[in-house]
């Protein structure tokens, strides 16, 4: 398959946290980094998770968002979702935080949050946000809380605990207000966020798996159920690329992930990606990377060892 895939039950077990739990629990787990090092679990190099994370990283190092490395230090918050896969490269004792990782099910029949429309976590968004002293310590107050909470028998601990995670959520998004600052959408907006998004839930893909369907325009408008030139048009306005870059940008995209992350050989990522052959794949791959698939594999940097964060 194209990754390892870790779920939140596995985490759970890996924690020693009791299967017995309430449902509520089941679906959120909040710990401080040095205990998780001290716990020595190890994950594979490269793992998509089926949970959401929030981590307040104190230290260096670089983290692995899906084909993009960035590098972190000082006091950084960051924001990890299950559609894109993530490694830590390597995990000096030194660093302190915390994180806390939970379901779109803690959420679901509370509030109405729904965590894919969160600007934190949509598509191709790296949230990592660089922390001063002051930001930093109202960021650990509200992870300590959650701990708190998490260990005490209030009767309402979990919407407490629903309420500091959506203050962190929020806060977050305050740091980048031009970024993330909400606005009315157009027509030719919303036609474009709804292709962006159809373009994005196609990945990841699996050998085992369907065959990436939509390849072309074409392909979209027919799944839009709009005219090939109202799409291309739309997309082109909002974003200043056409409708084929944006495919062929996401396609390359999770070639270079699959290929600098994955155990399946250049044919199998060909096929799984749609592509004719392996030959198309080669032709493809050299015209947006500048590379070939076996070059750009041999080139890679991420190491073998995995992160335990």
């Amino acid at each position: 398959m194209a990754f390892s895939t870790q779920t939140f039950d596995q985490f759970h077990r890996a924690n020693a946290c009791s299967s017995a739990l309430p449902t509520s629990a089941q679906h959120f787990n909040v710990m401080n980094i040095e205990d998780r090092l001290r716990s020595g679990e190890v994950y594979p190099a490269y793992v998509r998770r089926d949970f959401y994370k929030i981590m307040l990283f104190r230290g260096s190092g670089v983290f692995h968002f899906g084909d993009e490395s960035i590098p972190v230090s000082g006091d950084t918050l960051l924001f990890f979702n299950p559609r894109v896969p993530y490694a830590y490269g390597s995990v000096p004792q030194n660093i302190k935080g915390y994180f806390c990782v939970f379901k779109e099910a803690f959420f679901t029949g509370n509030l109405r949050l729904h965590l894919e429309e969160i600007p934190l976590f949509l598509p191709g968004v790296k949230p990592v946000f660089a922390l001063d002293r002051a930001q930093m310590e109202e960021v650990s107050a509200l992870f300590q809380k959650m701990q708190e909470s998490l260990n005490s028998d209030y009767v309402y601990k979990y919407e407490l605990i629903r309420a500091y995670v959506i203050e962190l959520i929020y806060y977050a998004m305050r740091l980048a207000p031009l970024v993330y600052r909400p606005a009315e959408m157009s027509a030719s907006a919303r036609i474009t966020a709804v292709f962006l998004e159809l373009l994005d839930r196609q990945f990841p893909v699996e050998l085992s798996g369907d065959r990436l369907l939509l390849r072309t325009p074409k392909d979209f408008a027919l799944r839009l159920s709009i005219h090939i030139n109202y799409l291309n048009r739309a997309v082109k306005k909002e974003t200043g690329k056409t409708t084929t870059e944006h495919i062929f940008d996401r396609l390359a995209a999770e070639a270079r992930a699959m290929l600098r992350h994955s155990d399946m050989n250049i044919a199998e990522i060909a096929y799984s990606l749609g592509f004719q052959d392996q030959a198309h794949f080669n032709n493809f791959f050299r015209n947006r990377v500048h590379a070939s698939p076996s070059a750009f594999r041999q080139s890679g940097d991420i190491p073998a060892t995995a992160g335990k964060v």
